[in-house]
Formats: C-alpha cells, sequence, structure tokens
C-alpha cells in the first residue's frame, strides 16, 4: 500500500510538471499577430512662443516597416490660432510615414507675437485614420493610447528669444550664434554670453542684465561680472530694441583698473543682437 501511494504521487508530480511545460511551450510560441497601429510619439509638447526652429511632431508605426508609404489624417483643434500663433509646414492635415521607415513628421513653426502677456495656448492634434486600412489608429480597444497630441504654446516676453551676437570693432567682428535673452517679468532680461568673445574666445557665457524701459530704450544697470579681473571693475550701458526687425543694440560700458594703475578706464562696447 506504501508503495502504491509513492507511485501515485510520481505520477501526478510528473502530470504536473507536463502541464506546465506544455503552458511554458505554448506562451514561447505565441506570437503577436496584430494588429499594428500608429500613433503620436509623445502625449504632449510644450515650447515657448519665441522658440524659432520648426519643431517636429513624430508620428510613429508600431509594426515592422512596410514596404509602402503610410498615409496618416488628422485633425487640429485648441486655443492657438493658426497664422497668428502657429502655422504647419507641408500639407497640412497629413503626415507620410515614408516606405521601409517608421516614423513621419508634422512641422509646426511657432509665431512670436510677443505681447508681454504670459499666458498660453494649446494646440491639440488627433490621428483621424490611416492608409493602408489594415493598420489602426492608437492602442487599445478604443484606440485611444497615442491618438491625440496637446502642444502648449507658452507666451514669451517681447523681448525674450535666441539670437546671434555681434560685437564691431573697427573693421572686425565677431559673431556667435544661440545667445538666449530670457525674462520672468517682461521687465528685466538676462543676457547669455553677452561677452561674444571679449575675454576669451572658448565660449565662457559670462551673462549680463539690462531693463526694458517701455519705450524701445534699454537700460543696462550698475553691475559686476566674474569674468572681469577686479570685483570693483562694473558694466553699465544703454540700449534700444528696434520693433520692426526686433534686433536689440547694447552700448555696454566697462569700468576697468588695469593692475598697477590709479585710474578707471572705460570702455565702450557696441553689441548687436538679431534674432535667429
Amino acid at each position: 500500500m506504501r508503495y502504491l501511494k509513492y507511485i501515485v504521487a510520481v505520477l501526478t508530480v510528473l502530470t504536473i510538471g507536463w502541464v506546465v511545460v506544455a503552458c511554458e511551450e505554448q506562451d514561447l510560441d505565441r506570437t503577436f499577430e496584430g494588429p499594428y497601429f500608429v500613433r503620436f510619439t509623445d502625449s504632449s509638447l510644450t515650447y515657448k512662443e519665441s522658440y524659432n526652429k520648426v519643431v517636429s511632431v513624430r508620428v510613429h508605426h508600431v509594426g515592422p516597416q512596410l514596404d509602402q508609404p503610410i498615409t496618416v489624417h488628422y485633425t487640429i483643434a485648441g486655443t492657438a490660432r493658426e497664422g497668428k500663433d502657429f502655422s504647419i509646414e507641408g500639407t497640412k492635415g497629413t503626415v507620410t510615414i515614408p516606405a521601409k521607415q517608421s516614423f513621419g513628421e508634422i512641422k509646426v513653426r511657432l509665431i512670436n507675437n510677443a505681447n508681454n502677456i504670459l499666458e498660453s495656448q494649446n494646440i491639440v492634434f488627433t490621428l483621424t485614420d490611416v492608409e493602408p486600412s489594415t493598420l489602426k489608429i492608437g492602442l487599445g480597444n478604443a484606440g485611444l493610447l497615442g491618438k491625440n497630441l496637446t502642444f502648449t504654446i507658452q507666451d514669451d516676453c517681447l523681448l525674450s528669444g535666441t539670437y546671434t551676437g555681434t560685437l564691431r570693432v573697427g573693421n572686425q567682428s565677431v559673431s556667435v550664434k544661440d545667445i538666449d535673452i530670457v525674462s520672468t517679468d517682461c521687465k528685466t532680461y538676462t543676457v547669455t554670453n553677452w561677452n561674444i568673445g571679449l575675454f576669451s574666445f572658448e565660449a565662457i557665457k559670462a551673462t549680463l542684465t539690462f531693463t526694458d524701459n517701455g519705450d524701445n530704450s534699454l537700460t543696462i544697470p550698475v553691475q559686476s561680472n566674474s569674468e572681469l579681473a577686479a570685483p570693483r571693475d562694473t558694466i553699465s550701458g544703454v540700449g534700444s530694441w528696434n520693433p520692426q526687425n526686433r534686433q536689440i543694440s547694447l552700448n555696454v560700458r566697462l569700468k576697468v583698473r588695469p593692475d598697477g594703475a590709479t585710474k578707471d578706464t572705460l570702455l565702450t562696447i557696441p553689441l548687436t543682437y538679431i534674432p535667429q
């Protein structure tokens, strides 16, 4: 009787093991058979209106790359105004994923209509249909995941943005791209890399602040800078903003006292910042 119980126990263990192995084999043999789908790569994007490069909103195909292009249609809604807050480059309402590729892009260009009112608008993109029809829109039973993207456009201050700065001395000039001018209150602005090779050509990004006086004139209040030779050396000056081409001109005054000197030396540095 004891041997019978032992045999039954062994057969039970073997049976359970067979069932587990069979299940594992079935799981290993199981492959995804679709349906494949297209979706927005992101669910949301946020940019300041002063961003002056084209923004790519990506749509991607979740599945093997096809030998034919994929055409995806979309609609636009939201509070942002086309033509005033943004524009679409290329064919509006259609994005193409080229053959043998996985991504297509909607090209969005922001329009900087800065008016010193710090609010936000949004563009709501919604995928509506896709060709070939064997593909689906979005993931899930209702296809909601990846179907929509909210693009937030943050208002920016009047003089904020990315500029190319130029220092001109006589017939010589030095220019540097991608200089950021930013503000949190639309009155006091900070310029990065204002020196433009004055202290060094090694991209030392010393900062400078100026104040918008509200009448297209600018004031550089007296300030010190860690890049100057001594704590007593100061920066000040005046400037202007051209509302037609949005160009900023600064006359920076440096008051420095070289080592061994008994009097200060005053230097005026003309700087120009052109929106990129």
